[in-house]
């Protein structure tokens, strides 16, 4: 038993011996790589921090990284300029892309003002309606319109004949901008228009298209050759506007959208208190296809 016991400490000691060693010799060559042109030596703690870690030296590396590139401004440098005047990415800043994603609702306003003739287009600033309709009443106007849209693409429609009512709601689609239109025609000129209503057969489609008729005025110019046609198929009004051209077929002038009506109310547009003639309700009137109510 003694004799065994000595056996293991010796070889135990030899073993000491070896990883004293091993570590002199690491020690050696690391000294010999971190010595320095002047022949001064880097301490070890600069290179074995206390806690050392990859991954949390990474981390810090990349938000440094984030945190530079979110800081790097360049407001009068003449190469960046120069990089981002010519670069493949320049159509999607330039002025033109962002007015067109931004104002397909004004456009169609405009547009439409030169089809409705002595229409004018004011911006809404977040008034409510009952604050514009006393306004519009004062100042004579005959009919208010309003376009809604949602993520920047007009979904709706309201108008009010002015002063007595009735206030009728679309729901508005299939919007279709001048510029969009194959083969159309030259823009319109300022000569009251013809109008075409077709198909509104019911006594709720003979309320729509007289406030359609009211729109325009009672004398048109034939010399001007344009029509605005409001025509009812399976209660979907479409609106054109067009010039037709003798010996020829008719061009298109544009826009045109798709109607289709939400509610007919007396009066003038109230939310709240009004009255309405008819509202739409789709799980009672939609389980036909046969029967039309315009």
């Amino acid at each position: 038993m003694a004799k065994s016991g000595d056996k293991s400490s010796s070889s135990g000691k030899k073993s000491l011996k070896r990883k004293a060693a091993a570590e002199e010799l690491q020690e050696a060559a690391f000294a010999g790589d971190g010595e320095t042109e002047s022949g001064d030596q880097i301490p070890k703690a600069a290179a074995f921090p206390p806690g050392f870690s990859i991954s949390e030296i990474k981390y810090k590396q990349r938000h440094l990284v984030i945190r530079l590139h979110q800081s790097l401004q360049y407001p009068n440098d003449e190469e960046v300029a120069y990089d981002e005047a010519t670069d493949e990415l320049l159509p999607r800043f330039s002025s033109q892309h962002q007015i067109d994603l931004m104002g397909e609702q004004l456009r169609l306003c405009e547009q439409l003002s030169t089809a409705i003739p002595n229409s004018h287009v004011y911006y809404r600033r977040g008034l409510a309606l009952k604050k514009i309709i006393p306004q519009c009443i004062t100042r004579d106007f005959t009919d208010l319109i309003v376009i809604n849209e949602d993520h920047k693409t007009p979904n709706g429609l309201i108008l009010s004949h002015l002063p007595n009512g009735p206030t009728a709601r679309f729901k508005m689609s299939s919007v279709c901008l001048c510029k969009e239109i194959k083969r159309r025609g030259k823009d319109p000129t300022e000569h009251i228009p013809e109008i075409i209503l077709n198909n509104f057969t019911t006594w709720l489609g003979h309320s729509i298209g007289r406030m359609f008729a009211s729109l325009f005025p009672h004398n048109p110019q034939f010399i001007g050759r344009q029509v605005a046609t409001f025509h009812n198929q399976r209660d979907y009004i479409f609106f054109r506007f067009h010039r037709y051209i003798f010996r020829s077929k008719k061009k298109e002038l544009g826009p045109h959208f798709t109607l289709k009506l939400r509610s007919l109310q007396k009066g003038t547009f109230d939310s709240k208190y009004g009255e309405y003639e008819w509202v739409h309700k789709p799980r009672e009137m939609n389980t036909s296809r046969r029967k039309f109510h315009l």
